[in-house]
């Protein structure tokens, strides 16, 4: 028997966690790591964004909104710590005018940070962004992951 690994810390964002409802590319990467007991962070801006993404599949017919609302309430269990988005907004903004990436995505940078994690993105820009700076260890592309 081989020891289980250590439980490690991460922030996912709404690509992840839209990826994993949808057949999405790294899907069941993304599908893997909410299903892991490793901690889970993001910040309250996540179930808007993830809302958002099913509006929008909804709209080009492909899910009703049956589906939909189903899709909502899945992603309102997974086993999240939900931060608000308040206490990370001025060090989001700052990352935001440091990295020239959207205060939207630096709030789960920022979060990422504070709590020493690694903020796992299916968005490889936001991944090349940050690559070859400091913040590059607080940022991984699910891809990678796989």
């Amino acid at each position: 028997m081989s020891p289980a690994r250590p439980t490690r810390s991460y922030v996912v964002d709404a690509s992840v966690v839209a990826a994993a409802f949808f057949q999405d590319d790294h899907a069941d990467a993304c599908r893997s790591l909410l299903a892991s007991r490793d901690r889970l962070y993001a910040p309250d801006l996540v179930h808007a964004e993830t809302a958002n993404v099913i509006w929008k599949r909804q709209r080009r017919g492909e899910i009703d909104a049956e589906e939909a609302a189903e899709l909502l309430a899945d992603v309102l269990r997974l086993p999240l710590r939900i931060t608000p988005s308040a206490p990370l907004a001025e060090a989001a903004l700052q990352l935001a005018l440091r990295t020239g990436q959207t205060v939207y995505d630096c709030l789960y940078l920022a979060l990422a940070v504070r709590e020493k994690a690694v903020m796992v993105t299916s968005d490889r820009r936001l991944a090349n962004a940050v690559a070859g700076s400091p913040l590059e260890k607080h940022v991984a592309w699910v891809g990678d992951m796989a």
